[in-house]
C-alpha cells in the first residue's frame, strides 16, 4: 500500500500474527487448540491520512489494533512506528509510545468511568504520565471539551449526563489529550444514530485537517468508510484479502468477497434493482478451523480444486496498484 503523501509511514504492520490458545481442563491448563484472530496482516499509514479495515463481525480486525498497541501481545510478526519496531518496546519507551498512538473505543459508555467526571476522566493521561499541574490542566480539559464541540462548563458533569454522541465526543477527548500522531478509531460510531454518526465523522476529519492526525478507522459499515477514508484494507477471517484507493476497492472491487461486502450496502433508492446483490452461502468459517488454501473458498461462487489447496497472496495482479487476494479476481460485471 503506497500512501498519498509518499515518505516514509507512521506506522508500518508487517505480516502480524495474533493466536489465541483454547485451553481446557482442570484450570484450564491444557491447551487444544489455537484461535487465529489474525494471520499475516501487513499494512501502512502515512501522516495524515486514513486508513479504513473493513470486514465483518469477528474477522480480527479490533485485534490487529489491539495488538499493535500490545494491548494483546503479539503471536509473530513486526509494527514500527516511525522505524522503531513496537513489539520490541519495554518500560519507558512503549509509556512514551503511548503518548504516540491512542485509541477511541467502539462503546463511548463502557470505555469512560462512570465513576469520574469528564474533567477527571479527560485529565486521567495527564496524570498518568506526569504532564501538566493541576491548574494548566483543568484550563486544558476545557480546550479539548471546546475542541470536540461540548461545552466547557460541563466539565464537572458525569458520563451518564451526557447522549451517546457527547459521551463518544468525551472519548475523543481524552485520546487528544496527550497530542498523538496516529489515532485509531475502532468502530467508532457503530453504536451510535446515523445522524449522530454523520457529526462524528465530520468532527474526525475536522481534528485531522487541524491537528494533523493519521486515522486507522476500523468499521463494518463500508458507506461510512467511503466518508472518510482514503486508502482501504478489506479482511476476512485474519487476513487481508483486497487493498486500494477508495476509488479502486469501492469502484472497481476485484476480491470476491469485497464485491459481495459492496453489494450489500443500502441503496437509498426505490428503482434500485435487488438482482445486484450477491448472497453468500453458508456460515463464516471457525477461526479455530479455518478452510485450507483461502479462507474465502467455502462461500466463494468462484472457488476451484486450486482454492483448496493453494493460499492466494495479496498481490498486485494486474500491475494497477491494486493488490488482492484471489487467484480468479476479475472486476464485477453489473448488468
Amino acid at each position: 500500500m503506497t500512501g498519498r503523501n509518499g515518505g516514509e509511514p507512521l506506522l508500518r504492520v508487517e505480516n502480524l500474527v495474533k493466536y489465541f490458545p483454547i485451553k481446557q481442563g482442570i484450570l484450564l491448563r491444557r491447551t487444544v487448540g489455537t484461535i487465529k484472530a489474525v494471520d499475516g496482516v501487513s499494512f501502512e499509514i502515512y501522516p495524515r491520512e486514513t486508513v479504513g479495515l473493513v470486514g465483518e463481525s469477528g474477522c480480527g480486525k479490533s485485534t490487529v489494533a489491539r495488538t499493535v498497541l500490545r494491548l494483546h501481545q503479539p503471536t509473530g510478526g513486526a509494527a514500527y512506528f516511525k522505524g522503531r519496531n513496537i513489539f520490541e518496546m519495554g518500560g519507558d519507551e512503549l509509556r512514551e509510545l503511548r503518548r504516540e498512538i491512542q485509541i477511541i473505543f467502539q462503546d463511548p459508555y463502557a470505555s469512560l468511568n462512570p465513576r469520574m467526571t469528564v474533567g477527571d476522566i479527560i485529565g486521567e493521561p495527564f496524570d498518568i504520565h506526569n504532564v501538566l499541574g493541576k491548574k494548566d490542566r483543568r484550563a486544558r480539559v476545557q480546550e479539548l471539551l471546546d475542541l470536540v464541540g461540548l461545552n466547557p462548563d460541563h466539565i464537572n458533569r458525569f458520563p451518564h449526563q451526557f447522549s451517546g454522541g457527547q459521551r463518544q465526543r468525551i472519548g475523543v477527548a481524552r485520546a487528544l489529550a496527550l497530542n498523538p500522531s496516529v489515532l485509531i478509531c475502532d468502530e467508532p460510531v457503530s453504536a451510535l444514530d446515523v445522524s449522530v454518526q454523520a457529526q462524528v465523522i465530520n468532527l474526525l476529519e475536522k481534528l485531522q485537517d487541524e491537528l494533523n492526525l493519521a486515522y486507522l478507522f476500523i468499521a463494518h459499515d463500508l458507506s461510512i468508510v467511503r466518508h472518510i477514508a482514503d486508502r482501504l484494507a478489506v479482511m476476512y477471517l485474519g487476513r487481508i484479502v483486497e487493498t486500494g484507493t477508495d476509488v479502486e476497492v469501492y469502484d472497481h472491487p476485484l476480491h470476491p468477497y469485497t464485491q459481495a461486502l459492496l453489494s450489500a450496502v443500502p441503496v437509498p433508492n426505490p428503482k434500485h434493482e435487488s438482482g445486484d446483490r450477491i448472497l453468500l452461502e453458508g456460515d463464516v468459517p471457525s477461526p479455530a478451523d479455518p478452510p485450507s488454501g483461502c479462507n474465502f473458498r467455502t462461500r466463494c461462487w468462484k472457488a476451484q480444486d486450486v482454492c483448496a489447496e493453494e493460499v492466494p497472496e495479496l498481490i498486485d495482479r494486474f500491475n494497477d496498484g491494486h493488490p488482492s487476494a484471489c487467484l480468479f479476481a476479475k472486476e464485477r460485471q453489473v448488468l
